[in-house]
């Protein structure tokens, strides 16, 4: 199999790894940046795919494997975070700034407040997982069940996801 017939057949199957991407990551900029990690993955690695072989599968396991590796990256980067401090990371993250920083300003005020509206019980659940922590961790810090956590950082999400429609790609 040529190269040019090797990159025709990664483009054909790039658009059914975007639903796997977003599945795994949960955030549309994630997935697209996962998909295309993958397919530099694949077209680098081409010799290693042996024709006849299901190349979605391939894929897949390409991308499986790269997710993983960049989850362990993010928790191991964060697991040394003291629980006391959590708040002060709230306003920490740069990933919205743009050239003029006007659009990242206004996403960032909607977001804090929308963050500062939620009831307590499930605010502090929910930043606690978002700066790093496992279910388990909070669990402990709080003393409270691991079921009753999973159930406040979803009812968390839930809310944000309502008082953030704005922002949602389908609205």
């Amino acid at each position: 199999m040529t190269a040019l017939e090797f990159n025709n057949l990664v483009q054909n199957v790039a658009q059914s790894l975007r639903p796997v991407a977003m599945n795994l990551t949960r955030d549309a900029d994630d997935a697209k940046d996962l998909v295309q990690e993958t397919m530099l993955k694949a077209l680098t690695n081409r010799e290693k795919f042996k024709t006849g072989t299901n190349l979605k599968a391939w894929l897949y396991t390409i991308m499986r494997n790269t997710f993983i590796n960049n989850y362990n990256k993010v928790t191991k980067r964060s697991s040394n975070i003291d629980s006391s401090e959590y708040l002060q990371y709230l306003n920490t993250d740069e990933s919205y700034v743009t050239q003029n920083k006007g659009t990242a300003t206004f996403v960032m005020n909607d977001i804090n407040k929308a963050i500062a509206g939620l009831n307590e019980e499930h605010r502090t659940p929910f930043m606690m997982y978002y700066i790093g922590f496992k279910y388990l961790e909070i669990a402990e810090k709080l003393q409270i069940p691991i079921g009753t956590v999973k159930n406040r950082i979803h009812i968390a999400r839930k809310e944000l996801k309502n008082m953030l429609k704005v922002y949602q790609q389908d609205a």
